[in-house]
C-alpha cells in the first residue's frame, strides 16, 4: 500500500476518534439534578460518603493534581475562605484522582482543613459519574459544584485548567441558597 493512502487512512482515523471522543463529551451535571452518591478514601484508612453530609450544603471542587502550582494555590484560597464557607453551614470537599496518600501528604504539607478524596481507583470514577473527568489528560477538570442540603446541585462551573477561578462564585452560590430559604 502506498505510503500516501496509509497517511490518509491513520488521519482519516484519528479524526474519526476525536470527532467520537467530541460527541461523547457530555456538559457538567446541570443545576437541579441529584447528585450522584459517591464513596471515596479521605485519609488511607478512611472513607467519606456523600449521603453523610446530607443536611449541610456541600461545596464539590474537582481539581487536577496535588502540588500544581494553580491548584495548590486553589487550595490553599479555600482552606482560608473555610470560615465564611462554614457561616453558610457549607463543609468543602475537594476531589482529584491523585492517590490517597498523595492527599495526605499534600494536606499536611498545606496545612488543609477540609477533606481531600482520592478520585484513584477506579481513576477518575466520580469526576466520570460528575462529567467532569479529562479523558486526555487523565485528570479531573478544573470544576465546582455548590449542593443544597438535599444533596441537589444549585450551582457549578467549569474553569480553563490554568485558572484558579477563586471563592467569589461559591460565595455567591450559598448566599443565594440562603435567601430562597429564608
Amino acid at each position: 500500500m502506498p505510503v500516501q493512502l496509509l497517511a490518509i487512512i491513520f488521519i482519516a482515523n484519528k479524526v474519526h476518534c476525536r470527532n467520537e471522543l467530541f460527541f461523547k463529551t457530555k456538559p457538567m451535571l446541570q443545576v437541579g439534578t441529584t447528585a450522584p452518591e459517591f464513596q471515596l478514601h479521605s485519609t488511607p484508612d478512611q472513607k467519606l460518603k456523600l449521603s453523610e453530609l446530607k443536611g449541610k450544603k456541600v461545596i464539590l471542587a474537582f481539581f487536577p493534581a496535588d502540588w500544581s502550582p494553580v491548584c495548590g494555590d486553589q487550595m490553599a484560597l479555600y482552606n482560608e475562605t473555610l470560615k465564611y464557607f462554614r457561616k453558610h453551614n457549607a463543609e468543602l470537599i475537594g476531589i482529584s484522582v491523585d492517590s490517597k496518600w498523595c492527599h495526605l501528604a499534600f494536606s499536611q504539607d498545606r496545612k488543609l482543613h477540609f477533606p481531600l478524596l482520592a478520585d484513584f481507583e477506579p481513576k477518575g470514577g466520580v469526576s466520570k459519574l460528575y462529567d467532569v473527568y479529562d479523558h486526555e489528560e487523565g485528570q479531573s477538570k478544573r470544576a465546582l459544584y455548590v449542593l443544597d442540603e438535599q444533596g441537589i446541585i444549585r450551582w457549578n462551573y467549569l474553569s480553563p485548567v490554568g485558572i484558579n477561578p477563586g471563592a467569589d462564585g461559591i460565595l455567591d452560590a450559598l448566599e443565594e441558597l440562603d435567601k430562597t430559604k429564608n
